[in-house]
């Protein structure tokens, strides 16, 4: 479970740790990408599959069909009808952070390879 809190909060806003570190927009992009495929509900998530095993073998009912979002986010933190309002703030999130860090990297005086 902590570590789906994670994963999401890193797809979310990890794009703002590339503004102190750069070199981290290369694996937030990869997590971006896949949050973007996870919301299509084409795929399930291994978090999920992982977490629902884990609740099989303890003796506890798994996740509900939407998984960790739908259980544990959805009604809990934002009322289940923003559901759409909520996932056009964090890919804005997403966008701005990365618009950032395109700025920063495009103001950046160019290494010499001499």
């Amino acid at each position: 479970m902590v570590t789906h809190f994670v994963v999401i909060a890193y797809i979310a806003l990890g794009g703002f740790l590339a503004w102190r570190w750069p070199r981290l927009i290369w694996p937030h992009l990869g997590f971006a990408a896949w949050g973007l495929v996870q919301i299509t509900g084409l795929v399930e998530c291994p978090l999920t599959w992982l977490e629902n095993w884990g609740r099989a073998h303890a003796g506890a009912n798994g996740l509900k069909p939407g998984g960790f979002i739908d259980t544990y986010i959805e009604g809990v933190v934002y009322p289940a009808e923003y559901v759409g309002l909520v996932r056009w703030l964090v890919i804005g999130l997403i966008v701005v952070s990365w618009a950032w860090v395109l700025r920063a990297q495009l103001g950046r005086p160019q290494r010499s390879t001499a």
